[in-house]
């Protein structure tokens, strides 16, 4: 068996600074590195959790390192997860998850997701005494409430026994692992988020009446909303906002026939990827995120970086990126997040872009 190194090394240090892979080579000493990562969030599901660790993967290994992943879609028996049954969880997988390890030996191990893999990968490195590193991508606690009869106290309570005894719990945000810090979790460390800036960039813009416009027809100015179409992410409060021009959503999930049915007024254009998706930031005038539940928003960089400016609540996510920044508006809880979105047509498209 290899020796084993420190299994947060290869993660921590990508994203610093929100650039990824930035210190990588740096952090593991020239060492080329064999990484097992365990996730139950992976193609086909669309959400920052599979982005992010596929931008990861992506360039570290063309550093050199390897990786080998463990997801549900590996022939593991799953069921589909209540009230969303787009998500499988994987059952009886910790013996799998042994043999992929004694197969692959890595030198660290890192688990992505709180679900049943992700308990299943835990399990079997406690039992092997093999360290590994986790994540909190997701406030799983709200997202628990917000669809089951489940207090966010007992959500914490399971996530915090989750991450015990992880050699580094790696948070999106000083201010997510401040609110983490008051939940009684340990080990805490800020890893931050970035974008491909050759995907979402200001040339892809294509204005208004040209051939190629994504919004051809609609009236001006777009208001972009891009993300997963469900109830944790507060769309409806998007959705209902008196705004000028058109109101546009990007996304698909368990939510979008319902709100379709209820706001006519709101154009869905469905799920978009890579360069269609790119020309869809670029091409809308304000992008507008309403979630209170995110520990990031992966989104509100892709739009900055394509020279859109952001609109937001203040929440965990926006509330370290956009102030300050001239790039968007930051709107108080409850506030009047329409005024913040009309505001950010006034703003500086180069300077979202150069924030970004």
């Amino acid at each position: 068996m290899r020796e084993k190194f420190n299994a947060s090394r290869p993660l921590y240090a990508v994203h610093q600074h929100g650039h990824i892979g930035a210190g990588l080579a740096e952090a593991v000493e020239g060492a080329l590195m064999r990484i097992m990562l365990v996730t139950d969030a992976w193609d086909p599901q669309v959400n920052g959790v599979v982005r992010t660790m596929k931008r990861v993967i992506e360039e570290t290994e063309a550093m050199g390192h390897v990786w080998e992943i463990v997801h549900p879609g590996q022939g593991f028996r799953t069921m589909p997860l209540p009230t969303y049954p787009e998500i499988k969880l994987a059952l009886f997988a910790r013996r799998r998850i042994e043999d992929r390890f004694h197969e692959f030996e890595p030198d660290a191990i890192h688990i992505a997701t709180e679900g049943t893999l992700g308990m299943a990968g835990r399990a079997m490195c406690l039992m092997v005494k093999h360290p590994f590193s986790t994540a909190y991508h997701t406030r799983f606690p709200e997202y628990v409430s917000a669809r089951l009869p489940v207090p966010t106290r007992a959500g914490y309570s399971f996530v915090r026994w989750f991450h015990k005894y992880s050699g580094k719990v790696m948070v999106p945000t000083p201010s997510m692992v401040k609110e983490l810090e008051a939940q009684r979790f340990i080990n805490l460390v800020a890893w931050s988020r970035g974008v491909d800036t050759n995907m979402f960039t200001p040339e892809r813009r294509i204005e208004e009446g040209q051939p190629g416009d994504p919004f051809a027809g609609l009236p001006r100015p777009i208001f972009l909303n891009v993300g997963r179409v469900a109830v944790e992410k507060n769309i409806e409060a998007f959705a209902e906002l008196d705004l000028p021009g058109t109101k546009v959503i990007i996304g698909d999930g368990p939510q979008r026939e319902e709100l379709q049915k209820r706001y006519k007024d709101v154009v869905f254009l469905g799920a978009k990827f890579n360069e269609e998706l790119a020309t869809c930031y670029a091409g809308a005038d304000v992008f507008v995120f309403p979630s209170m539940t995110d520990t990031f928003g992966l989104v509100v960089l892709e739009a900055m970086a394509s020279g859109t400016p952001v609109a937001a609540y203040d929440a965990t996510g926006p509330r370290d990126v956009i102030p300050g920044s001239d790039a968007g508006t930051i709107t108080p809880a409850g506030g009047n997040l329409a005024e913040g979105a009309v505001a950010c047509l006034s703003l500086s498209r180069a300077t979202c872009r150069a924030y970004a």
